[in-house]
């Protein structure tokens, strides 16, 4: 690969620079990069990443696998055993270690692999200049000297400097902190100190809010301004309760760990034992206490649900939030597109008092046709009337829209009059209008208070049948009238309503009714007004329990606000800042929240949110800022997506609970076991070889089937809950273990090598078979598995029962069993499962009645 044609140490201070000078450095043109030099840039200067995730090769990825504390101290272990001669226990030891490793290893590679193409289909892309053909790439492609194309809704990738511009506004609230848009042009500014303050510079991590831009890329990745200060200011996400609840369970389990270990090594320092085979045992279990395989299943089980998630169209970009999407008991979104259909249609165009008026269809058309900011779906309505002539309009200037004013302006001439034509929300628009064009016809009017209650009836009528209204007014500014700027909206006058209808969608009303049964509540946050909205959901059958507009909740504090978000489900004519109040708001309730939107204004609550969840055809701020993305706007497909998150989760509590009750009571019982036998209770390769046929029946634990009573609500992570459930399930497979010991020695006499046998065996059988009482809170003849766990625990426990009497069993200590010995473990089995039944009924009512 040649190397590239620029350093960018060549652009110091490149907003400063001559634009000549800026595209003689960086070696480029507009027309762009060659592809292969744009290649060579990107081999030199590396991926257009903040925080890039390094990858390491497989072998590597394999290999740090043994860092594992336990998987270094069995290796350690196996070579001593080959040092002191025994040779055996190298092999079967380090065989065992090299197994299990490697089924975690390929689970887990395997599960990332489909994560990550799941993610990279719904990545962000960019628009730049290669040869002067326009292509579509990822952010992490882009380098020096790149031409982006930028418009409403984008991410800026770079620091760039801007080479074209168009009425071109960017929101670099990130970086300075200033709320407003600052509008950036192709302007020389040689004096210009700082690059915060320069308007001729984009910067990375910034979002276009109007207009568009081609701009020419300078600094990159670690290289730009966000990249400099990308530790401090791009916080890594704090852990989901999930996350959280795994950490603390594998803390419980490491203190029972040490605890159990320290015990075993003393008592067997008091007994005099071999101190290689006392360590070995020790070591074995630890080992077989530890919840080793929890990484694996937490992330094949997350994977698995993506998958299917994605196959009911809802694409998972961080695995974690599936748990959460489980967990969520709160859902916020707008209404449109969820609960309608977003097929909006520009039904009437009428005068203040409610006639039909073509001059307020000539005036919306015209705003709509000439703004350049993100178009919306009220827009789209408006531009289906092409029988508008525009060809006589140029457009001079635009003060695009933000959501704190809710409306746009552009400045239009025609040769004849200059003309500022504005369009918003309606009560906005008449708070600026001091007078009304009566029937379209230059017959202007004072807005008296008389008429400002009439025309406001007219708008309240049409929120009241479900019709979403914007306003329209203009007026006429002398020609030398240059710019366009917030002080002009004023003493304007007002035409009248655009007048849109956007049904509900069929879809919604069974899709909100089935998240209030799986006890999901809805709120609805919206920048419409409190009368369409009340229509929209008693049309859905969503009953309202209480509605806060934008002004009640600019006047509350955030004490105020906690108290009554949640009583209300409809929050009316909220700017931006205020939803993020409301998600907030609900947090701090302890509520789990989800948010979907899919707008420049959404990103804050959407990033806000336990669940931030956005849609494909969103914008590139909102689709970055997301958790999930739905291919197709629709609450069934989010309930569905509920559905598996509650799944996901159910599968990984299985593994939890078999790991704190069965497992933990057999490790529990060795310990207690070389209290009052004259030999270990069962040999160190023996417990590795227990744990490791246990992890393999559970290798399908993730495909397993969970209960549709198990769904039907939130579901969290409990500590206490599994404490319990380990103190009380757990030693009931002790007792058993211990009537094993006793049949063991005074009906069969045993030597240590039949005891060892006899355990082994019994210890394998009560192990996997009681996956099938625990996998399920119901009868679990009435619970039918996966197959594949079906298939795998019997052919594991086909496998404990048969090796001691096949050759191999002999070079692992084991000899056959009497006869008899196979009633004995049968009655023990079935009175072990059917007494462990009978105490999981009697558990799940007493601590988990739900």
């Amino acid at each position: 690969m040649p190397l590239p044609t620029v350093n960018v140490k060549a652009v110091p201070r490149f907003w400063q620079l001559p634009l000549a000078t800026l595209l003689e450095r960086l070696n480029t043109s507009s027309d762009g990069l060659s592809d292969a030099e744009a290649a060579a840039r990107l081999a030199y200067f590396g991926p257009n990443v903040i925080h890039g995730e390094r990858r390491q090769a497989l072998i590597f990825q394999f290999l740090a696998k043994f860092r594992n504390p336990l998987v270094i101290i069995l290796l350690i272990a196996s070579i001593i055993s080959a040092l002191t001669g025994d040779s055996a226990s190298f092999f079967i030891i380090s065989t065992i270690v090299i197994i299990s490793v490697t089924l975690d290893f390929v689970q887990e590679y395997r599960a990332g692999q489909a994560a990550e193409r799941l993610r990279q289909s719904v990545a962000v892309r960019g628009t730049v200049f290669r040869e002067g053909r326009l292509l579509e790439i990822l952010p992490a492609e882009m380098v020096p000297g790149d031409i982006v194309f930028l418009s409403a809704g984008d991410l800026v990738p770079c620091d760039g400097r801007v080479l074209e511009a168009k009425d071109f506004f960017v929101n670099q609230a990130l970086l300075t902190g200033e709320p407003f848009p600052v509008e950036k042009a192709s302007i020389e500014l040689p004096e210009e100190p700082d690059i915060l303050a320069a308007g001729n510079v984009v910067l990375s991590g910034t979002s276009v809010i109007s207009g568009t831009a081609k701009v020419i890329m300078c600094l990159t990745g670690k290289d730009s301004e966000l990249g400099s200060i990308s530790d401090t200011l791009l916080a890594q996400a704090p852990p989901t309760a999930f996350e959280q609840g795994t950490r603390h369970f594998g803390l419980l389990i490491m203190r029972m760990t040490i605890l159990l270990v320290l015990f075993v090594l003393l008592v067997n320092a008091l007994f005099h034992r071999p101190w290689l085979e006392s360590f070995l045992f020790a070591v074995a279990l630890a080992v077989g206490l530890t919840p080793e395989l929890l990484p694996m299943v937490v992330s094949v089980t997350l994977s698995r649900g993506a998958l299917r998630m994605a196959a009911d169209k809802v694409i998972v970009k961080r695995l974690a939030s599936i748990q959460n999407l489980g967990s969520m008991d709160v859902f916020c979104t707008d209404k449109t597109g969820t609960l309608t259909e977003a097929r909006i249609h520009l039904e009437r165009h009428i005068d203040p008092l409610g006639h039909e008026s073509a001059r307020v269809l000539e005036l919306a058309y015209l705003n709509s046709f000439f703004e350049t900011g993100l178009k919306s779906p009220l827009d789209d309505a408006i531009l289906e009337h092409k029988e508008i002539e525009v060809t006589k309009w140029r457009k001079i200037d635009e003060a695009p829209f933000d959501f704190e004013r809710r409306r746009v302006s552009v400045l239009l001439d025609n040769g004849e009059t200059r003309l500022i034509v504005v369009k918003g929300a309606p009560e906005d628009i008449l708070r600026l209008s001091v007078s009304y064009d009566e029937e379209g016809k230059d017959n202007i009017q004072p807005l008296d208070q008389a008429s400002l209650e009439r025309v406001n009836a007219q708008y309240e009528r049409l929120s009241k049948e479900g019709f979403r209204v914007l306003g329209i007014a203009s007026r006429q500014v002398g020609m030398d009238h240059e710019h366009a700027v917030v002080n002009d909206e004023t003493e304007l006058v007002f035409a009248g309503f655009a007048v849109f209808l956007d049904p509900p969608k069929e879809s919604a009303k069974a899709a909100l009714a089935g998240l209030a049964a799986d006890r999901v509540a809805v709120k609805i946050v919206t920048g419409d007004n409190e009368l369409v909205t009340e229509h929209i959901c008693k049309r859905l059958g969503l009953p309202i329990t209480g509605i806060l507009t934008g002004t009640e909740i600019q006047n509350l504090d955030d004490s105020a606000l906690l108290a009554r978000v949640e009583q209300a489900n409809i929050f009316c004519r909220v700017a931006p800042a205020q939803k993020n109040r409301v998600i907030l708001a609900l947090k701090r309730r302890g509520h789990v929240v989800g948010y979907l939107g899919d707008g420049i204004n959404d990103a804050p609550s959407i990033h806000s949110a336990d669940v931030g969840i956005s849609v494909d055809s969103a914008v590139d701020v909102a689709k970055a800022s997301a958790d999930m993305i739905l291919l197709k706007q629709d609450l069934g497909v989010l309930h569905a997506g509920v559905l598996e998150g509650r799944r996901t989760f159910g599968n990984v509590m299985k593994y939890i609970m078999m790991g704190t009750s069965s497992n933990f009571g057999n490790m529990f019982s060795m310990a207690g076991g070389s209290l009052f036998l004259p030999f270990l209770p069962m040999l160190p390769i023996q417990i590795l070889l227990n744990n490791l046929l246990y992890d393999v029946s559970e290798l399908p634990i993730p495909l397993d089937r969970v209960d549709d009573d198990y769904l039907n609500h939130p579901r969290h992570w409990d500590i206490n809950f599994i404490r319990n459930f380990m103190l009380i399930i757990g030693p009931i497979s002790s007792i058993f273990d211990f009537f094993t010991f006793y049949i063991m020695m005074a009906v069969f006499h045993a030597g240590e090598k039949l005891f060892h046998t006899g355990w082994f065996m019994e210890s394998m059988a009560t192990q996997l078979l009681v996956i099938f009482i625990i996998r399920t809170r119901r009868n679990p003849f009435k619970s039918r598995p996966n197959p594949w766990l079906i298939a795998c625990t019997l052919t594991v426990l086909a496998v404990a029962v048969l090796l001691p009497l096949l050759p191999a069993g002999r070079l692992l200590g084991f000899v056959v069993p009497p006869a008899a010995f196979f009633l004995v473990l049968t009655a023990i089995l079935l009175a072990y499962l059917v007494i462990v039944e009978g105490v999981k009924q009697w558990f799940f009512r007493r601590f988990a009645p739900e």
